[in-house]
């Protein structure tokens, strides 16, 4: 392939940027929330996702615009909705995989197999043989386990190693469960090489809501190293995936994506250009685009704490709070706000999404609650524990 030595040493780390050109001043992508308010008020059944597919293809549009070399294979899991994946299909994009249902998915869609990434590092032999006999030829690993698996049920497989690199400044660091380091990555290298696997591209991830671009460049670089390494034992690395982390707007500022685009952009060049170079964008991709509907239930007081019951919660589409995302949170109350604890409908005490979160006073029973930037892992995660129903999906495209 050619591939040429390392270019770590004019990799420098870049000068820090004034925090106005860190952080995106672009308009808001977001949802007009009168269309939101409307759909409010038509037919009102059950907790919904409301996404506009117009602004997908605009962030599809102003990721490719940012990184010109990179292509978007959208995680299918940040929203498998039937009408985004073929708004992203029509904008070029390709898809990132975890599991057989998603491809099944993919493959209704008339997707070409051989340019879908199976990227979860740990696959049953089933799922293997399944997208194997599918046409599927990019699987990830980051063990020797995972790779012997592979190469034993499809020995020409393209393999690609995930990394394990910093996530520092992520709302979600992912490097803890996934990831080969410095001594597994070796070993794999080193097997790959003895049994004849095509150990052919080197991934790695951010971490989720990247706030930090340089956790991009330090990625790249690791990349660029492990390359230097494939190569010297004989292998034909040729791919570089950048993975996800692509952050959105919600409560805390976050890098533009032309911001991250100049740090890859500049680190890419240690890159021949045969290198294919992908990502994978979920949430970037999808999130401005949708807001979440809800309704309070009821309120109450116990111990001297105001509570509020919505008719949805952890189990129908707002589990992320969990893990500390703030969603920009509307009504069409305009009291002053107070400190309420927020739960959902079931009966599971685990089931509260908010606590001490100041909402206006004036919020009672009947009243709509409207989740700013929602379009990714809302629905995508909601199940019907407790017998409450899965949120509905209202899809449409304006013209913009």
């Amino acid at each position: 392939m050619g591939v040429r030595p390392s270019s770590i040493g004019r990799l420098t780390k870049q000068n820090s940027l004034p925090q106005e050109q860190l952080f995106d001043t672009h308009a808001e992508s977001s949802l007009d929330f009168e269309i939101v308010r409307q759909a409010s008020l038509q037919k009102y059944t059950r907790p919904f996702l409301i996404l506009d597919t117009a602004i997908v293809r605009e962030k599809a549009r102003r990721f490719r615009a940012a990184m010109p070399r990179v292509r978007p294979h959208y995680a299918v899991k940040a929203n498998p909705e039937r009408r985004v994946l073929k708004a992203l299909l029509q904008e070029g994009c390709s898809f990132e995989i975890a599991s057989t249902a998603e491809l099944d998915l993919l493959l209704s869609l008339g997707v070409k197999p051989a340019e879908v990434f199976y990227s979860n590092p740990v696959k049953s032999r089933q799922a293997i043989t399944y997208a194997a006999a599918k046409g599927v030829e990019w699987f990830v690993i980051d063990s020797v386990d995972e790779l012997r698996r592979v190469h034993e049920i499809k020995a020409d497989a393209k393999t690609y190693l995930r990394l394990a690199t910093p996530n520092i400044g992520s709302d979600w660091p992912l490097s803890g469960k996934f990831g080969a380091g410095a001594g597994d990555t070796r070993e794999i290298i080193q097997t790959s090489a003895k049994i004849g696997a095509d150990l052919a591209g080197v991934t790695f991830h951010a971490g989720s809501q990247c706030r930090n671009p340089e956790n991009w460049r330090v990625g790249i670089e690791k990349a660029r190293t492990t390359f230097d390494a494939m190569a010297k034992a004989g292998l034909e690395p040729r791919m570089l995936d950048i993975g996800g982390g692509f952050p959105v707007r919600h409560v805390k500022p976050i890098p533009s994506i032309e911001v991250i685009g100049e740090v890859v952009n500049e680190a890419l060049k240690a890159f021949p250009p045969e290198v294919q170079v992908v990502a994978e964008p979920g949430r970037y991709l999808v999130s401005d685009a949708g807001y979440f509907v809800c309704r309070v239930l009821g309120t109450a007081t116990r111990a001297g704490k105001r509570w509020m019951h919505w008719d949805a919660g952890l189990f129908g589409g707002v589990i992320e709070t969990t893990e500390g995302l703030k969603y920009k949170v509307r009504t069409d109350r305009s009291g002053p706000d107070i400190p309420w604890h927020v739960a959902g409908p079931t009966c599971d005490s685990v089931d509260v999404i908010l606590r001490d979160e100041p909402l206006p006073s004036d919020l009672q029973e009947g009243d709509f609650v409207y989740l700013r930037n929602a379009g990714a892992y809302t629905t995508a995660y909601a199940s019907e524990f407790n017998g409450f129903p899965l949120p509905e999906v209202r899809i449409f495209e304006s013209k913009r």
